[in-house]
């Protein structure tokens, strides 16, 4: 018989049972017809169950068919207890959940390859150095010289691809005033090529596009964009679009799969790399793009690292000559800067670089959970398992095997899991894009491919498999290890599974329930008290009311259009205040340089330099400590020159020991060169945060005039700034965008805005992933409490129903009812304090860890870690009192009548 036929008749069930009984009862007949005796035929043939069980045996595959019979079985068992089961499957439901939703989480941001040829032999090149702080920080940014003389030196061993950052930019395919934002990368002409893609229409870039600088302005658009921009048009290919003073052709469709290497954003158009500005592609330290590294077929990676890093010292040299001003302790760091090669098979994004980190946090966490769920379940399958000792010591006597028994209760908790696996999924589908959804702010969102393919399928089916050992081997060997003689008898075998009783070892896993939920409270803790302190941290300056518009103009303008502009806004009905500014306070925008002060060398310390209008400070409510804001003449010399200038108060005590700076003077170092402008402090504020650093100290700032003039005092026109208005208490705040970026573009021809953002957005934007981990470590912590407690209170009402006639017996001769709780209660108490104990040193341990993890500071408060304590202690009372109550009110007479 062939194996798929043995296959087949494993599914048959009772219809082969009856054929085979057919057939026997044909051979019998057969031989009564040739005139034998029936009885003495039946004798013949022998017992007609030995005949069957062995005939089954030839027909189809053993094992299989006593797995299909324990599968079977097991869903009978499972429907036989709905509720238990259904509480099962929903403890472990919640807890698979999050674990998928966590791995879709972090394939698609670090695992998943790229949808390129051979993306495993993609690597990137990035830096290691000491930053503006003074701490190790990696980079890996480029300047264009730089990435074309790493080109030439690997060319015979990788090919090196040019990438610039993703850049949300504002294009029109029309009018000024139909402007539109995409997302946009400058690339190499040949990296389609080398990426192994083709067109899904018109034609892609190629090498001879990005040749000569200026020279081919061609478009490529991503598969996403030209489906939700121009509907799968085909008359999208030559069409033209404006971005700045350059006309663009689209020329051509890239394929749906590849939407950019920059892992978390979704590039709308590419377009060469020599379009760039032919300063920043001359300049060597301008860094802007980041290199790809390609390695050559049968090519190993550190041979072309070490050419790589010999390449970079021999640029770093070069570089140094144009920095005869540099402080000496920078110019070691400068040397001592490190070229790594990473893989990037994955991509490479700076979202990638930020949440790596706390995505492995968030994994922690959910695995934790998870044990709590399998812990919890394993409990109940123990206590099932007790209910059902006499069946399993039957089962044993009648000749059944230990595998045997082991197999049923593994099949049994594999329905679970499965089952659980399922709902998980369900929580899974909705629950990672809700995460994706609060990773960036609505300006900016995340785009994370997160397909239910056979990666998150294989994932799910892991899962299963492993949450079914997980808390099913142990009741599976309890079961297999039971003793007929005691099991029948009503007793418990002394010795159990590992030396533990069955008590003990509900008990046990209760100690390891609590430790872990501890552990999980401790780092929800962190997470919540990290978030509360960021949120609350001051800034220095009132984000109440306050718009931020961005605006650009065509070409650059005179600083008097920009005056007028603002004048213009100041008119509008509902506006306080309006001021200038190069950029947003906290927008991650920002100018740093070197200090001297009386003609010393520069300091080593970076300082940030920001243009502001007269009135800024008041329109940002930053305090004036002493001296004067900018007048309407003063202007900062843009070329080698002098100036005015506001300094903060950690300006103050970084140059001047903390002294009133009024009437003092310091110098900027300009350029390579060491050229200087001097600038003389008339006004002195409190500290303001001006970078996104959130939990790092606010640097030296200076604030220099908006308008700015060159050597010959003449006005310099400029292309881009930011009004920054504030409106009047009241209602209707939502109408301002739309009234304001109207007004621009009525106030001067060439003006418009490009972006419009609240100050508090952006204050908001830079605690988004403590929001997210605060949110989702409340979440798991609640799950935690929630499993304990249930598990908790699942051992105690096993408790109690084990030991009823013994509580009936006690309270017959007068025991009290607290008695009789200290008796239900002490024996789990003990573990609780144990597990409290043990999760109070581990949960410490793991929030000093992740705090230098993530924020690379040391958990000093940890008086917020008091209260996982409490609330352990709370779910512990809860789910103690329901047993507490049913074992008190047992009737004595009905117990004892019972026996």
């Amino acid at each position: 018989m062939s194996l798929w036929s043995r296959i087949a008749n494993v599914l048959r069930g009772d219809g082969l049972s009856r054929e085979i009984d057919e057939e026997l009862e044909s051979h019998i007949e057969e031989a009564v017809r040739q005139g034998r005796d029936p009885a003495e035929a039946r004798r013949a043939f022998g017992p007609a169950l030995r005949q069957r069980e062995e005939s089954r045996d030839i027909r189809l595959i053993a094992w299989l068919d006593s797995l299909r019979a324990d599968t079977v079985f097991g869903w009978r068992q499972i429907k036989k207890s709905k509720v238990t089961s259904a509480a099962a499957v929903l403890s472990l439901a919640l807890a698979v959940g999050a674990c998928t939703s966590a791995f879709r989480l972090v394939d698609a941001l670090l695992l998943r390859p790229l949808p390129v040829a051979e993306p495993e032999r993609l690597h990137v090149v990035a830096f290691e150095g000491a930053g503006a702080d003074g701490k190790n920080m990696t980079y890996d940014s480029s300047s264009y010289p730089m990435f074309r003389q790493m080109r030439t030196a690997v060319r015979e061993q990788a090919e090196l691809i040019a990438i610039s950052y993703a850049d949300r930019i504002d294009l029109t395919y029309g009018r000024d005033q139909e402007m539109e934002k995409a997302y946009w990368q400058y690339v190499s002409g040949w990296m389609f090529g080398s990426f192994g893609l083709r067109p899904a229409l018109g034609r892609l870039l190629t090498e001879n596009d990005d040749l000569k600088p200026g020279a081919h302005p061609y478009a490529v658009l991503s598969y996403d964009y030209w489906t939700h921009r121009f509907g799968r048009d085909p008359k999208a290919i030559g069409r033209t679009f404006r971005m700045g003073n350059d006309l663009y052709q689209i020329v051509g469709v890239s394929e749906k799969r590849f939407t950019g290497t920059e892992t978390g954003t979704v590039t709308d158009i590419f377009v060469p790399m020599t379009m760039k500005n032919p300063r920043t592609l001359a300049s060597s330290n301008n860094f802007w793009l980041r290199t790809l590294v390609q390695l050559k077929p049968g090519v190993a990676a550190e041979p072309v690292h070490e050419r790589l890093r010999a390449t970079f010292r021999a640029i770093q040299e070069e570089r140094a000559k144009g920095f005869p001003a540099m402080p000496k302790p920078r110019l070691d760091a400068f040397f001592k800067e490190k070229l790594l090669l990473e893989p990037a098979a994955a991509g490479r994004s700076n979202m990638q670089r930020e949440y790596r980190r706390s995505l492995a946090a968030l994994g922690v966490l959910v695995a934790l959970v998870l044990l709590i769920a399998c812990a919890n379940v394993a409990n109940l399958m123990t206590a099932r398992a007790a209910a059902r000792a006499r069946e399993m010591a039957l089962r044993v006597s009648i000749g059944a095997g230990r595998w045997r028994l082991v197999q049923l209760v593994l099949i049994e908790s594999a329905w679970l899991a499965f089952l659980a696996t399922a709902l998980g999924a369900l929580f899974a589908w909705r629950a990672a894009p809700f995460i994706v959804g609060m990773i960036n702010s609505p300006d900016n969102p995340a785009r994370l491919a997160l397909p239910a393919d056979w990666r998150v399928l294989g994932f799910g089916l892991a899962l299963a498999c492993g949450v079914t050992f997980l808390f099913g081997l142990t009741p599976a060997l309890r079961a297999s290890a039971v003793k007929p003689a005691s099991a029948l008898r009503g007793g418990e075998d002394p010795h159990g599974i590992f030396g533990l009783t069955r008590r003990r070892l509900m008990h046990a896993l209760i100690a390891v329930q609590v430790a872990f939920c501890f552990v999980v409270l401790f780092a929800a803790g962190l997470f919540v008290a990290t978030f509360d302190r960021l949120r609350n941290q001051p800034t220095g300056f009132s984000a109440e009311r306050i718009l931020n518009l961005e605006a650009v103009t065509q070409s650059p303008q005179p600083p008097a259009f920009w005056d007028q502009v603002a004048e213009h806004l100041r008119a509008v009905p509902g506006v306080e205040k309006v001021a200038l500014a190069g950029w947003p306070l906290m927008s991650g925008e920002s100018a740093v340089g070197f200090i001297s002060i009386n003609g010393a060398p520069p300091s080593e310390v970076f300082s940030d330099f920001l243009r502001v209008s007269p009135g800024w400070t008041d329109a940002m409510r930053i305090p004036l400590i002493d001296g004067r804001d900018f007048r309407a003449g003063d202007t900062y010399a843009a070329g080698l020159g002098s100036g005015v200038a506001i300094v903060n108060e950690a300006f103050a005590k970084q140059y001047f020991s903390g002294e009133n700076p009024i009437g003092k003077s310091f110098a900027k170092i300009e350029d390579n060169a060491g050229g200087r402008v001097r600038f003389q402090v008339v006004g002195f504020v409190r500290n303001a945060r001006s970078r996104d650093d959130m939990p790092l100290p606010i640097r030296p700032m200076a604030y220099v005039p908006f308008h700015a003039i060159d050597t010959k005092g003449a006005s310099q026109p400029m292309g881009r700034g930011t009004f920054v208005v504030r409106t009047s208490k009241g209602t209707g705040q939502e109408a301002y965008p739309t009234i304001l970026r109207r007004e621009v573009a009525r106030a001067r021809p060439g003006f418009r805005v490009s972006n419009i953002r609240t100050q508090t957005e952006i204050n908001q934007a830079h605690t988004v992933r403590e929001r997210l981990l605060a949110m989702l470590a409340m979440f798991f912590a609640a799950v935690a409490l929630l499993l304990a407690g249930v598990g908790l209170y699942g051992v105690l009402d096993y408790s109690v129903l084990q030991r009823r006639h013994e509580i009936g017996i006690r309270m017959a001769v007068g025991a009290p009812a607290g008695g009789i709780a200290r008796l239900v209660t002490v024996d789990v108490f003990r573990m609780v304090l144990a597990g409290a104990l043990a999760g109070l040193a581990i949960g410490m341990a793991t929030v000093r860890y992740i705090a230098a993890l993530l924020y690379e500071v040391k958990a000093t408060d940890l008086g917020v870690l008091a209260i996982p304590s409490l609330a352990v202690l709370a779910a512990a009372l809860l789910a103690a009192l329901p047993a507490v109550i049913h074992a008190v009110r047992i009737d004595p007479v009905t117990m004892l009548r019972a026996d």
